[in-house]
């Protein structure tokens, strides 16, 4: 049988560690077809930029973020994918303007 709470603890650890210890964080903004907007940080990780943060500002207003500190709910999780934003449809936006969504 599978530890699920060994694999939350390790992931969290992991997402955790790629944050306190961040040197270089990149800003993301998103639309997507729902008319929901997505703002992300990311950190460089061996080679490739994992998110360590995502909020989704829905077309309601609703306001959902993903961290370390929470990863998933009933309305989604952050993701385990990296990104790619010379492929990903992904809009550079300042430091600034993710926390001011984020902080929100």
């Amino acid at each position: 049988m599978v530890d699920l709470e060994r694999i939350k603890a390790e992931t969290v650890a992991y997402f955790r560690a790629l944050d306190e210890n961040a040197t270089l964080r990149h800003h993301f903004h998103h639309a997507d077809e729902e008319g929901g907007l997505w703002y992300i940080e990311a950190v460089p990780n061996r080679g490739e930029l994992i998110v360590i943060k995502q909020a989704e500002l829905t077309s309601a207003g609703q306001l959902h973020r993903y961290s370390w500190e929470h990863l998933q709910d009933e309305h989604g999780f952050l993701t385990d994918q990296a990104i790619d934003p010379e492929k990903d449809p992904l809009e550079v936006i300042p430091a600034q303007a993710f926390q001011r969504v984020w902080n929100r």
